[in-house]
């Protein structure tokens, strides 16, 4: 089961080097043994023969097209994917230009932009907790088995509230909030497995008990795997 990790490693980003411990985790505790792979930003543009899609935080990425492509072939080809941090705010990025044809940037990545979609947060979430509560029967809750979950983060950046209505009316499901209305969650209930979070379950615990969103999505990655060896 090859998943591709993508994101521009780094020793300086946390949730990468908690990545190695979380994959043999989910082998020894749930028995899915996952072929990880990491893929540079700046080489992810032929993802069709991976089983998963990972776009793992440590943004600002070194290709904002590399992270958006990423997202774009997950969705088309109907591969599972998780998107963490910067994986959750490029994915909508991804949704917004190429479902809903929005012309809009992240702020980050492009500051003198007209429009954006992505913008820095009123108090920066980085290296705070935070509670988040989760939609009644959606992915989210399913997995989490409970209304609300408190998560880490290491974000300032977040959805522009002026394109939630558009981005929902186009069939993204907003999922989880913070207090103050924020989307922390997102995800998309006709694809198999499709769900980004603001928040970073890489960070839960001490990495030998995989986020309960880790474990969900290597089973929705063993489900593909399983359905494409027996077609």
């Amino acid at each position: 089961m090859r998943i591709a990790l993508v994101g521009d490693r780094s020793p300086a980003v946390r949730s990468h080097a908690r990545v190695p411990l979380l994959i043999e985790a989910l082998r020894q505790r749930d028995g899915i043994a996952l072929d990880a792979y990491w893929i540079p930003t700046t080489e992810a543009h032929d993802l069709a023969g991976f089983d998963g899609v990972w776009l793992v935080p440590g943004s600002p990425y070194r290709s904002e097209e590399g992270a958006v492509e990423a997202a774009r072939t997950a969705r088309e080809r109907g591969i599972p994917f998780l998107g963490t941090c910067g994986g959750f705010q490029h994915m909508l990025l991804e949704y917004a230009r190429h479902v809903c044809g929005l012309d809009v940037a992240h702020a980050e990545n492009e500051p003198d932009a007209r429009d954006f979609l992505l913008t820095p947060l009123t108090c920066s979430l980085a290296g705070h907790e935070g509670l988040v509560r989760l939609h009644p029967g959606s992915l989210i809750e399913q997995i989490v088995g409970a209304p609300t979950t408190m998560e880490a983060y290491i974000c300032s950046y977040g959805l522009n509230d002026a394109y939630q209505a558009t981005l929902a009316a186009h069939g993204m499901v907003f999922s989880g909030h913070a207090e103050d209305g924020g989307v922390r969650v997102a995800e998309l209930p006709r694809h198999p497995f499709f769900l980004a979070t603001m928040f970073q379950p890489e960070l839960a615990g001490d990495g030998r008990r995989p986020h309960p969103v880790i474990s969900a999505f290597a089973a929705a990655v063993s489900r593909h795997a399983a359905a494409r060896t027996s077609a």
